[in-house]
C-alpha cells in the first residue's frame, strides 16, 4: 500500500477528483494556477521530468546537467520508479504511447 492510499482521506480524495474532471490543458493550466504556487509547479514538474529520464536510462549526473534538483531527490524518485505504486510508470507510458512524451535522445 503506497502512502496516499494509507494517509487518504476526504480532502485528499476531493482533490483527486477535481483533477480528474478538468476537461483539457487549459482547464489544467487554470486550475493549477490558482491551487499551487509557481515554485510549486516547477518542482513537480521537475519530479516528473526525473522519472522520465530514469526510465530513459539516464545516470544521475546527466539528469543533474539537465533538471535542476538535487541527488537525494533523484535517489527519491528512483525509489520510487522501483518499488512505489507505478504511477509514474503509467503516466509516462501512457503519454509515450500517445506521442507526448519523447524518450531524451529523440528530442531536438
Amino acid at each position: 500500500m503506497n502512502h496516499v492510499s494509507r494517509n487518504s482521506n476526504e480532502n485528499i480524495d476531493f482533490l483527486f477528483q477535481a483533477i480528474l474532471s478538468l476537461r483539457d490543458t487549459e482547464e489544467c493550466r487554470a486550475f493549477f494556477s490558482d491551487l499551487c504556487t509557481m515554485q510549486e509547479l516547477v518542482l513537480l514538474s521537475q519530479r516528473l521530468q526525473v522519472a522520465r529520464l530514469l526510465l530513459a536510462g539516464e545516470t544521475y549526473e546527466r539528469i543533474r546537467a539537465q533538471v535542476s534538483v538535487s541527488s537525494a531527490t533523484i535517489t527519491r524518485i528512483s525509489t520510487e520508479l522501483q518499488y512505489g505504486s507505478g504511477g509514474y510508470r503509467s503516466v509516462l507510458g501512457r503519454l509515450q504511447a500517445e506521442g507526448r512524451a519523447p524518450l531524451p535522445e529523440e528530442e531536438a
